[in-house]
């Protein structure tokens, strides 16, 4: 009986006329021409361009909102950097890491060293032996390697700036004549430089790139350049390339969110066997992503943020919807205590207030209270729900909420 609901799926998915090529929506797809970046193609183009003369490039900084491009202009321009130096008989490598996803640095040194072919076991060596052998490797070779450090906040928010201060300066370890090294930063966030050591600063920010975000418009022509190759002709009716692009403009002109939407609406149109994607399928695709996103970004927060988190739906499980930095360190004190963590300090916990408030998790907001100054509230902004689904994926955590769920 359930081999032949599922052959009912995969023959309705198979049957579909709903897409041609759905990867060309995908976030990794790189497409041969990027609309409205054509000045930073230009701007980063004109720095690395010096590999081609087997010269080290500056290092570059590249700031900007999530889906503005930064990412897709960078790995473009390093494709066709390769290919030109590969043409003119120069060898010209690049390593792609992006620091959320290897997040310490022993995998980062690791990616960086497999980028020249030199191999690194999974786990077992140390640090320093690792960077020693990445050392070695470039000794060996010749040519320029552009390192390239997606979301570089995320390590150095984490790990402290070390691994970056040794990247910086790894060319004094090397002789003449042996490969050279060139950084590319990425981060989303704006602020983050003010947080590396000033040494660090300095060199990594040779050269600086900001993207700003799409505009409504700009959007529309990225998405009617995708919707052609990933879509059947005709499958999406008039108004759906608009109502994605106006969503995603309110976002921060956030391209990858536009993307998402029109291939979501798509998977969504498909798995109910409509021959049409319509702004209905893009309004309830706008719910799935929204709700993946909070669960996502609440599932990697570190653990001291998890619990305040948990302490914030506590309240809210007790009728306290809206609370101060000291209500939730109070409740953020006891909840830690009864799972055996030791809590940190009041200051830091505000620290976290903040960044859950920037990742759009809970709201912040101050208000004031005339003579008695000012005060943050803060309420919790995303489903509680996902919230609650996102928290329980942590055994400690989700016995926690099994154990308290419905107490007044």
């Amino acid at each position: 009986m359930s081999g032949d609901v599922l052959d009912e799926v995969f023959e309705r998915v198979m049957a579909s006329r709903v897409f041609r090529d759905r990867d060309v929506l995908s976030p990794d797809y790189i497409p041969d021409r990027l609309p409205h970046r054509e000045e930073e193609i230009r701007s980063l183009g004109s720095v690395l361009a010096q590999a081609l003369k087997g010269s080290r490039p500056s290092n570059v900084f590249i700031y900007g909102l999530t889906g503005t491009g930064k990412t897709a202009v960078t790995l473009y321009v390093l494709r066709r950097l390769v290919a030109k130096a590969r043409s003119i008989g120069v060898n010209v490598l690049y390593a792609y890491v992006n620091t959320r996803q290897r997040d310490t640095a022993y995998k980062v040194l690791a990616d960086i060293a497999a980028s020249i072919g030199v191999r690194v076991p999974f786990t077992g060596l140390s640090t320093a032996e690792v960077y020693a052998r990445l050392v070695r490797g470039l000794v060996r070779r010749r040519g320029v390697l552009i390192v390239v450090l997606d979301e570089v906040d995320w390590l150095v928010k984490r790990r402290g700036d070390d691994l970056l201060y040794k990247l910086t300066r790894i060319g004094y370890e090397l002789p003449r004549g042996a490969m050279q090294v060139s950084l590319v930063g990425i981060t989303n966030d704006v602020k983050f430089v003010d947080m590396l050591d000033a040494r660090v600063r300095s060199s990594l920010g040779e050269e600086e790139l900001v993207f700003r975000p799409y505009n409504a418009e700009q959007l529309e022509d990225i998405l009617r350049e995708r919707a052609e190759k990933a879509f059947h002709p005709g499958v999406l009716e008039p108004g759906v390339i608009e109502y994605c692009a106006a969503l995603a403009a309110r976002v921060h002109g956030d391209a990858r969110r536009a993307l998402d939407l029109l291939r979501v609406a798509g998977e969504l149109a498909e798995r109910e066997g409509a021959s049409s994607v319509s702004v209905e399928h893009v309004k309830r695709a706008w719910d799935v992503i929204e709700r993946d996103r909070v669960f996502e970004v609440i599932r990697s927060l570190p653990l001291q943020a998890r619990i305040v988190l948990l302490s914030l739906v506590l309240l809210r499980w007790r009728g306290v919807k809206s609370t101060t930095t000291g209500e939730l360190y109070n409740a953020y004190s006891l909840v830690a205590e009864r799972i055996g963590i030791d809590p940190v300090t009041q200051r830091r916990v505000s620290d976290i207030i903040n960044e859950l408030d920037m990742l759009g998790v809970i709201n912040a907001r101050i208000v004031s209270r005339g003579r008695y100054g000012k005060t943050r509230i803060i309420t919790l902004s995303a489903d509680p729900d996902t919230v609650v689904e996102a928290l329980s994926v942590d055994p400690l955590l989700g016995r926690v909420l099994r154990r308290l769920r419905g107490r007044g």
